[in-house]
Protein backbone atom coordinates (compact mmCIF):
# COMPACT_ATOMS: atom_id res chain seq x y z
CA UNK A 1 0.00 0.00 0.00
CA UNK A 2 1.26 3.36 -1.47
CA UNK A 3 1.43 5.99 1.74
CA UNK A 4 3.57 8.96 0.07
CA UNK A 5 6.96 9.18 -0.10
CA UNK A 6 9.96 8.30 2.00
CA UNK A 7 10.84 11.17 4.87
CA UNK A 8 10.92 9.08 8.16
CA UNK A 9 13.28 6.83 10.43
CA UNK A 10 10.07 4.54 10.35
CA UNK A 11 9.83 4.67 6.34
CA UNK A 12 13.61 3.53 6.18
CA UNK A 13 12.53 0.30 8.18
CA UNK A 14 9.05 -0.18 6.59
CA UNK A 15 11.28 -0.14 3.31
CA UNK A 16 14.24 -2.43 4.92
CA UNK A 17 11.98 -5.22 6.35
CA UNK A 18 9.54 -5.35 2.89
CA UNK A 19 12.07 -6.05 0.60
CA UNK A 20 14.35 -8.12 2.82
CA UNK A 21 10.79 -10.17 3.11
CA UNK A 22 10.95 -10.67 -0.23
CA UNK A 23 15.05 -11.15 -1.52
CA UNK A 24 15.63 -13.02 1.76
CA UNK A 25 13.44 -16.35 0.17
CA UNK A 26 14.05 -15.44 -3.30
CA UNK A 27 15.56 -18.44 -5.26
CA UNK A 28 18.60 -16.56 -7.01
CA UNK A 29 19.70 -14.37 -3.81
CA UNK A 30 17.85 -16.73 -0.36
CA UNK A 31 21.45 -18.92 -0.46
CA UNK A 32 23.44 -15.60 0.19
CA UNK A 33 21.38 -14.43 2.95
CA UNK A 34 21.39 -18.38 5.00
CA UNK A 35 23.03 -17.50 7.92
CA UNK A 36 22.16 -13.90 8.75
CA UNK A 37 20.81 -13.02 11.66
CA UNK A 38 18.41 -10.26 10.32
CA UNK A 39 17.40 -8.58 13.34
CA UNK A 40 21.31 -8.32 14.23
CA UNK A 41 21.58 -6.92 10.65
CA UNK A 42 18.70 -4.74 10.26
CA UNK A 43 19.91 -1.72 11.91
CA UNK A 44 22.80 -1.55 9.96
CA UNK A 45 20.90 -1.75 6.54
CA UNK A 46 18.39 0.89 8.27
CA UNK A 47 21.25 2.98 9.23
CA UNK A 48 22.88 2.54 5.91
CA UNK A 49 19.52 3.54 4.21
CA UNK A 50 19.02 6.65 6.36
CA UNK A 51 22.21 7.93 5.76
CA UNK A 52 21.93 7.51 1.61
CA UNK A 53 18.00 9.00 1.35
CA UNK A 54 17.85 10.93 4.69
CA UNK A 55 21.17 12.21 5.69
CA UNK A 56 21.10 10.95 9.13
CA UNK A 57 24.75 10.73 10.50
CA UNK A 58 25.83 7.60 12.36
CA UNK A 59 26.86 5.43 9.34
CA UNK A 60 30.65 5.33 8.14
CA UNK A 61 30.81 1.51 7.16
CA UNK A 62 32.28 0.94 3.68
CA UNK A 63 29.22 -1.25 2.23
CA UNK A 64 31.40 -2.24 -0.67
CA UNK A 65 34.02 -4.14 1.48
CA UNK A 66 31.19 -6.35 3.75
CA UNK A 67 30.04 -7.78 0.18
CA UNK A 68 33.42 -8.14 -1.38
CA UNK A 69 33.51 -11.73 -0.16
CA UNK A 70 30.44 -13.06 -1.18
CA UNK A 71 30.05 -15.02 -4.54
CA UNK A 72 27.94 -12.83 -6.34
CA UNK A 73 27.48 -11.35 -9.75
CA UNK A 74 25.56 -9.22 -12.24
CA UNK A 75 22.49 -11.37 -12.26
CA UNK A 76 22.22 -11.17 -8.43
CA UNK A 77 23.12 -7.61 -8.58
CA UNK A 78 20.50 -6.90 -11.39
CA UNK A 79 17.75 -9.01 -9.15
CA UNK A 80 18.21 -7.27 -6.30
CA UNK A 81 18.06 -4.13 -7.73
CA UNK A 82 15.04 -5.24 -9.45
CA UNK A 83 13.69 -6.66 -5.64
CA UNK A 84 14.58 -3.12 -4.24
CA UNK A 85 12.85 -0.99 -6.98
CA UNK A 86 9.29 -2.70 -6.57
CA UNK A 87 9.38 -2.92 -3.08
CA UNK A 88 9.98 0.94 -3.61
CA UNK A 89 7.17 1.40 -5.95
CA UNK A 90 4.71 -0.66 -3.80
CA UNK A 91 5.15 1.17 -1.00
CA UNK A 92 6.40 4.86 -1.70
CA UNK A 93 6.03 7.50 -4.12
CA UNK A 94 7.45 10.65 -4.48
CA UNK A 95 10.93 12.17 -5.08
CA UNK A 96 13.13 10.40 -2.11
CA UNK A 97 11.15 7.31 -3.25
CA UNK A 98 12.99 7.92 -6.69
CA UNK A 99 15.92 9.06 -5.21
CA UNK A 100 16.22 5.37 -3.47
CA UNK A 101 15.64 3.48 -6.72
CA UNK A 102 18.40 5.35 -8.65
CA UNK A 103 20.78 4.94 -5.84
CA UNK A 104 19.80 1.13 -6.10
CA UNK A 105 20.55 0.89 -9.38
CA UNK A 106 23.71 2.82 -8.85
CA UNK A 107 24.90 0.40 -5.52
CA UNK A 108 24.01 -2.75 -7.92
CA UNK A 109 25.95 -1.71 -10.90
CA UNK A 110 28.70 -0.07 -9.07
CA UNK A 111 29.40 -3.09 -6.77
CA UNK A 112 28.91 -5.83 -10.00
CA UNK A 113 31.63 -3.81 -11.99
CA UNK A 114 33.70 -3.41 -9.03
CA UNK A 115 33.43 -7.30 -8.00
CA UNK A 116 33.80 -8.05 -12.10
CA UNK A 117 37.28 -5.80 -12.08
CA UNK A 118 38.34 -7.73 -8.46
CA UNK A 119 37.95 -11.12 -10.12
CA UNK A 120 39.86 -10.27 -13.25
CA UNK A 121 37.23 -10.71 -15.59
Amino acid sequence: MITGDITTHHDIERLVDAFYATAMYDPMLAPHFEGLNFEAHKPRMVAFWAFVLLGEPGYTTNVFDKHVHLKISRPHFDRWVELFCGTVDALFEGEKARDAKLRATTLGWTFAEKMRALRGE
